[in-house]
C-alpha cells in the first residue's frame, strides 16, 4: 500500500452520535432504552446485518432492524407505526448530534499528519450538521450521499470522495462503524479501512478496530 496521507470519516457512531432523547421521542419516556441496552442492541444488529449484507439477502435497512429488535426485546408493541417513526428519526441528520469530548481536539492533533475529508450515509444536510457542533472545519471535503445520490457500500459515493480530495485509493483510509457497510466498502473502492467501534461490536474478530478518537490517534501512530 501507498503512503497512507488521506484520511476519511464517517460521521454517525463516528463523528457524531445521536440524540437519544429527540429520536426516541415516539416511545413513552420509561420505556427509553439506557445507554447500556443501547450499545447492546447495536452489537446484535451490527453482526446479524452484516451477515445479510453480504448474503445479499436485506429486506429492510440498519435502522429498521436496529428498532425492530429493540422494540422486541422491551416489550413494547410496534404498532402505529412506532418503528417507521423511530427509523425517520434517526434519517434526520439534525437527530445527529453528540459529540464525544475531545473530538475536536483528536481531529486537529490528526490533521498536522494527514488531510482529513467526510463520507456519510445522509440527508444531504450533514454539511449544517458538522459546521453546528463546531467541526466542519475541519475536513477539507464533505461527501453527502443525499447529494451524490449514491449510499455506501456502493463504489460511487468513495469514488466521489476520492475525486473531491484528488487522492489515490491507495493512499486513503476510511474510518467508519459498519462492517459490511463502512469497511467492506471502502476495502472493495480500494481503500484501508479501521472500524470506529465504540460497542464492541467487532471485538475479537481479527479486524482493525479502535473504540475512541484517542485509540485511532494510537492505531495511526504505529
Amino acid at each position: 500500500m501507498a503512503f497512507r496521507r488521506v484520511i476519511f470519516f464517517d460521521v454517525g457512531n463516528t463523528l457524531l452520535f445521536p440524540n437519544r432523547e429527540r429520536i426516541l421521542a415516539p416511545l413513552p419516556a420509561d420505556r427509553h432504552p439506557t445507554l447500556e441496552q443501547w450499545h447492546g442492541f447495536q452489537r446484535q444488529i451490527k453482526n446479524d446485518f452484516d451477515q445479510a449484507m453480504l448474503q445479499g439477502s436485506v429486506d429492510h435497512g440498519f435502522w429498521h432492524g436496529f428498532y425492530s429488535r429493540m422494540l422486541k426485546d422491551l416489550c413494547v408493541e410496534a404498532s402505529d407505526g412506532i418503528c417507521d417513526a423511530l427509523v425517520q428519526n434517526t434519517q434526520n441528520s439534525a437527530n445527529w448530534d453528540q459529540i464525544l469530548p475531545g473530538t475536536r481536539e483528536s481531529l486537529e492533533r490528526i490533521r498536522t499528519g494527514y488531510r482529513t475529508a467526510v463520507i456519510s450515509n445522509a440527508d444531504g444536510r450533514i454539511d449544517a450538521v458538522l459546521r453546528r457542533c463546531g467541526i466542519a472545519d475541519c475536513f477539507e471535503t464533505i461527501t453527502d450521499s443525499g447529494i451524490v445520490g449514491h449510499e455506501k457500500p456502493h463504489p460511487a459515493i468513495f469514488e466521489a470522495a476520492l475525486r473531491s480530495m484528488q487522492a489515490q485509493p491507495a493512499e486513503s483510509l476510511y474510518v467508519g462503524d459498519v462492517y459490511s457497510v463502512d469497511y467492506v466498502g471502502a476495502r472493495n473502492a480500494g481503500m484501508d479501512a479501521v472500524l470506529f467501534d465504540v460497542p464492541g461490536a467487532y471485538r475479537g474478530r481479527g479486524l482493525p478496530r479502535v473504540e475512541s478518537m484517542n485509540a485511532l490517534e494510537d492505531w495511526l501512530a504505529q
